[in-house]
Formats: structure tokens, C-alpha cells, sequence
């Protein structure tokens, strides 16, 4: 008996270009409306404030600042009323190293009293120098602390606020 064998078949080509074509059309199309269906989404009224809520909004956290003047550094809590007042040291300069232990000494007060206390204003005058106030805010962001044999940055006032120094001199 004689065995035939078959011819291999040739691979046919795939003439995809009208489907292409289509994906070129389509997608853009399908992207476009899932935007548009992304801001219907986002279209909604909330539930009304509870009465526990409005007093909560109501009441203002108890904002600490530091303003920083030629002459001195003062720390003010709440906004306004003065805590401590910084002199120059002897050198002429600015005290941030007193200011850096008192900073250390409040938040541990606020931790004692249960108060959650991460920010901190800088208020600082038009004229204030660069340096000055990337070490003023240095000082109030951390504190160089000894944990485990090991030198580590212990958090104080992460989260900072600048302004500007009020020139008038009713708050001095």
C-alpha cells in the first residue's frame, strides 16, 4: 500500500488592517466616554452635616506660631498670644537652640495632655534672609535625639505654615 503523504498547507496571511482600522476608532471613543462617565460619577449631594459635626467645624484648633523679628524669636499659643519670647544670644544671633529645647519640652506637654499637635506657623519678615528661615524651620520639624546607641531626627512640628510678620506693632 502506498502512503501519500500531504502537502503542507501554506500560511495564509491575515489581512487585519480593516480591524485595525476600527480599534484606531474605537478606542479614543471609549476613552472619551469613560471620562465623561467618571464626572457623572462624581455628581452627588452629601448627607447633611450632624449637629457633632458643626461644632467640630466650629471649633478652631489652637494654632502654635513662631514669628520671627531682627531682634528676637516669639513663640505665640494659641495664634496671637505671645508663649515665650527668644532674645540674640551673646553672639548676636538668633537663640534656635533654646528655642529647639522648649519646642521639645511643649510637645511633650501637648503628648502628656493628649493633644495631637503636628503644625506649626513661621511668620517672617519681607526682608528675612534665606538661611534664617530654612534653620527656623529645621528647628521646629526636629530634633536631633539618641535612640538605641544611634543618633535619630525625633519629630516635633512636622507640618508648616509660612506667613508674613503682621508690621503692625500692636501685636509685639
Amino acid at each position: 500500500m502506498i502512503k501519500r503523504r500531504k502537502a503542507p498547507l501554506a500560511d495564509a496571511e491575515l489581512d487585519i488592517t480593516s480591524f485595525m482600522n476600527l480599534m484606531i476608532v474605537l478606542v479614543p471613543v471609549l476613552l472619551l466616554s469613560l471620562v465623561f462617565a467618571q464626572i457623572r460619577v462624581l455628581n452627588i449631594q452629601l448627607p447633611p452635616l450632624s449637629e457633632q459635626q458643626l461644632q467640630q467645624e466650629q471649633e478652631q484648633p489652637q494654632q502654635l506660631e513662631l514669628e520671627i523679628h531682627a531682634d528676637r524669636l516669639r513663640l505665640n499659643y494659641p495664634a496671637g498670644e505671645p508663649l515665650r519670647v527668644f532674645e540674640l544670644t551673646e553672639q548676636g544671633r538668633l537663640d534656635f537652640a533654646a528655642l529647639s529645647l522648649y519646642l521639645q519640652d511643649l510637645k511633650l506637654t501637648f503628648s502628656q495632655k493628649q493633644i495631637e499637635k503636628q503644625d506649626i506657623t513661621i511668620l517672617a519678615p519681607d526682608d528675612l534672609d534665606y538661611q534664617t528661615l530654612v534653620t527656623a524651620m529645621d528647628t521646629v520639624r526636629s530634633f536631633k535625639a539618641v535612640v538605641a546607641a544611634q543618633l535619630v531626627d525625633a519629630e516635633l512640628f512636622p507640618q508648616i505654615s509660612l506667613g508674613e510678620l503682621p508690621k503692625a506693632e500692636g501685636r509685639e
